[in-house]
């Protein structure tokens, strides 16, 4: 079997994809305070159409999209407003969040859901149900969902490339979503294929999960889909969106361009099927599978969990710490970020809740440069990671751009690589900030 990859650079962190799930079992405890909040996606922050004392319903709008690059956001339970308070995010931003205290009945659970024919619906409110739904990308970057699908007039699509790589250690729940839900996974992509026709649809996935992707080769067929599965090497960071459409068909993005430039859209698998919620079940984007892992945590597992949840109280369902954890991450180990506080919420772009320990983190002392290239050998864009950590500690981060600062993705397989231990990629993401900042003042 010929598995295709992108050319330069990446590296083989060891997997650690052992969080276990049970497909009767798939749903986490529902949250009995929900801290929701308003800024889960690129974008401007949604804005709060509701106060304190405010009596809403499960699915409610709570936060109305401020603009084009923005989405909306719903309640994930019904309750009682009791605060409207500031909150630092995982990434360190702060934005205002609704506190929400479980009361009254839950609309869906434990009744028969109605699906909704769709075909008849014409791709403009296809779209603007996406967007109403508050769908954003669920891979990670969160943006917006309806933005990505409208295209230029009269832009034809070459090629849709759905991300299912997953290739981030320990994180499962893309695969886990695949196993249970093909049939509406390949509604979802029906959707999309009418919103966007496409002449050809790919599904990326690394073969580590080869046996989503026969589920979904199989579903394809049965239910008429001309999608093709692409199965890639297990290679890090293959999920990332210009390393995927350089191994699935070849084209590489020109540097401070988008996927358009070359005829494709990206789309992440997770995004697929909360797709397929809003349209055939009219249901927001209220909740989303998590992985919940790490060696501290003691039954790691794969979970739906509703926006909102603590971090806490998740942990605890899955049997609380075996020990103290060194580090409890929001995301994956190699591009997630570090949380201090456990009563954290989970939100749209939460992949994964990792509790690691400290054999797994393995810090070391940071020392000088040893200038022995490994970083630039790991470097799936074929940057010089050493020179711009250089550049940006002496202040020169404009001549840091110039030598490809913002083509960084931010994987972190230099530092991976990195003997000296230094932290490159949290240089790169302060260097990219002040650089902004710059242009702003001006």
């Amino acid at each position: 079997m010929k598995l295709k990859s992108f050319p330069k650079g990446g590296i083989h962190p060891p997997h650690r994809k052992n969080s276990s799930y049970s497909p009767d079992d798939l749903n986490a405890s529902l949250p009995s305070i929900a801290t929701i909040p308003l800024s889960q996606h690129i974008g401007a922050p949604s804005k709060c159409i509701v106060k304190v004392g405010d009596t809403v319903n499960e699915e409610d709008l709570i936060g109305e999209a401020s603009g084009f690059v923005s989405s909306n956001i719903h309640t994930s339970i019904p309750g009682e407003v009791i605060e409207i308070k500031d909150l630092f995010l995982p990434n360190g931003r702060v934005c205002p969040a609704v506190v929400i205290e479980t009361k009254g009945e839950f609309s869906r659970i434990g009744k028969s859901l109605e699906i909704y024919p769709w075909d008849d619906i014409e791709k403009e409110k296809l779209i603007e149900i996406i967007k109403d739904s508050g769908i954003v990308g669920l891979g990670g970057a969160t943006f917006p969902t309806h933005v990505k699908l409208t295209l230029p007039e009269g832009f034809e699509l070459e090629n849709l490339i759905i991300n299912a790589a997953e290739c981030e250690p320990y994180l499962s729940s893309d695969h886990v979503l695949m196993l249970e839900f093909s049939r509406e996974i390949t509604t979802g992509l029906k959707i999309l294929k009418k919103i966007l026709e496409p002449k050809n649809i790919y599904v990326g996935m690394e073969v580590n999960k080869k046996d989503a992707g026969d589920l979904l080769t199989k579903t394809f067929k049965e239910e008429n889909l001309d999608a093709s599965v692409v199965l890639l090497k297990n290679k890090y960071p293959q999920g990332a969106e210009k390393n995927l459409i350089k191994a699935i068909i070849g084209k590489e993005i020109p540097s401070g361009k988008l996927p358009l430039s070359v005829g494709v859209i990206n789309v992440n698998v997770s995004t697929v099927y909360a797709i397929y919620e809003a349209v055939c079940l009219k249901r927001p984007l209220v909740e989303r599978f998590v992985t919940v892992g790490g060696g501290a945590v003691k039954n790691p597992g794969v979970y739906r969990v509703r926006v909102g949840t603590s971090v806490r109280s998740l942990i605890e369902e899955c049997g609380g710490f075996t020990e103290e954890p060194e580090k409890v991450i929001f995301g994956g180990p190699m591009m997630g970020f570090t949380v201090f506080d456990l009563d954290v919420p989970v939100t749209k772009g939460t992949s994964g809740i990792l509790a690691l320990t400290k054999k797994e983190v393995n810090s070391a002392r940071t020392t000088n440069c040893l200038k022995c290239g490994r970083c630039v050998d790991g470097c799936p864009m074929g940057l010089v990671p050493s020179k711009l950590f250089k550049l940006i500690d002496h202040n020169l981060c404009d001549e840091a751009v110039e030598n490809g600062l913002n083509d960084c993705v931010e994987c972190g397989s230099c530092a991976y690589n990195c003997p000296a231990h230094l932290f490159l990629v949290q240089q790169f993401r302060a260097g990219k900030s002040i650089v902004r900042r710059s242009k702003g003042a001006k």
